[in-house]
């Protein structure tokens, strides 16, 4: 069986490996799309960040090299013993996150913030960028007839963006900023505009992203290299909008999007970060600003939660994601057609999905 393996920063290499076999709980999933994340980027970029490296993850007891992929769909091939409510053939999407069960989170039911948080394919146990995975069956969570295959492997980007507008404390009609419109991003204005956000302003310096925002319910948008966004922002909302997202990951965003917002308003942070920022303290306590923090989605136990809210909207036509997609490639070509690309900084890519079985 074939798999993209993570070695270190810029090593990621296309090997055969052994399959694993099913034990008792566990099931085989023959992959049909694994998306590749913002997350993966920067572990190829700067990582390891989720990555164990040299010493083995909690959770996972692996160590570097890893399988990657996190973001992916297929079809069960394999059921072990004690599996209930999964069945040869059914079409899933994975929810990848790796827990303790023992810390404090955990026990107060907070997975997604386990001490020792991991992510299939991003902290080990196997991962989507290969032919087939085993993996603990509460993994696995059921697509139903209403959602194709291959949106299954934006469950979980779209569970990123679900989970953060749930956090924001959004309400109906809230005005909303979004800064950056890659694929969390999108995710965002959907979930927004689903659970009934007023205007949506988009900040983003690439054309095509923009384009793309629009096309997910954007209503005005923002050019920062040459439209000062706040100036603009504060100029056509009255002073500020309700709630923004910093899904950029740069310091200028991270800035813009606080300064963006009216007095009492929230701003939640999405990104995940490769250097700190600086920002002056005065723009929250002057204004009664908030600042929030968001990770994933709820995980472990609780996995079908909003995994379960993002595959009925998905059935139901309230989510998208062919806005997303912006290519599909074979596994061979997982680094120059893949990584690459989406890290190039003139590329109008969003999201590539990898394809190991074609």
């Amino acid at each position: 069986m074939r798999a993209a393996i993570y070695h270190d920063r810029k090593d990621i290499r296309v090997a055969d490996v052994e399959q694993q076999a099913v034990g008792p709980n566990q099931v085989r999933i023959d992959i049909d799309s694994c998306g590749i994340c913002g997350s993966d980027l920067h572990e190829y970029t700067a990582g390891p960040i989720f990555a164990p490296g040299d010493e083995p993850h909690p959770v996972s007891g692996e160590t570097t090299p890893i399988r990657m992929g996190h973001e992916f769909s297929g079809v069960l091939s394999e059921v072990g013993n004690g599996v209930s409510g999964l069945d040869v053939g059914d079409a899933v999407a994975v929810n990848p996150i790796l827990y303790c069960g023992e810390c404090r989170q955990c026990r107060e039911g907070n997975y997604h913030i386990c001490d020792s948080i991991g992510f299939v394919g991003l902290s080990g146990g196997g991962g989507g960028f290969a032919e087939s995975v085993v993996l603990d069956a509460e993994h696995a969570v059921p697509l139903g007839d209403d959602v194709p295959l291959e949106y299954g492997a934006l469950v979980e980007p779209l569970s990123v963006g679900l989970h953060a507008v749930r956090r924001s404390g959004l309400r109906a009609g809230d005005t909303v900023a979004v800064f950056g419109s890659g694929p969390i991003g999108l995710s965002v204005i959907q979930c927004a505009r689903a659970a009934g956000a007023g205007t949506i302003l988009v900040s983003e310096p690439r054309q095509a992203r923009r384009e793309r925002a629009s096309d997910c319910g954007a209503d005005d948008l923002i050019d920062p290299t040459s439209t000062d966004a706040v100036e603009y922002i504060t100029a056509n909302t009255d002073g500020g909008v309700d709630v923004a997202f910093e899904v950029a990951g740069v310091e200028a965003s991270f800035n813009d999007a606080i300064e963006s917002t009216a007095p009492s308003g929230r701003t939640t942070v999405v990104s995940i970060w490769e250097n700190e920022v600086s920002t002056h303290p005065n723009n929250l306590v002057l204004g009664e600003r908030t600042v929030t923090g968001t990770l994933a989605y709820l995980g472990g136990p609780r996995s079908e939660e909003e995994y379960g809210m993002v595959i009925g909207m998905l059935a139901d036509g309230r989510l998208d994601p062919d806005p997303f997609v912006t290519g599909r490639i074979g596994l061979d070509g997982i680094v120059a057609d893949g990584f690459e690309r989406l890290i190039d900084p003139e590329s109008d890519h969003v999201k590539i999905l990898v394809k190991p079985n074609e």
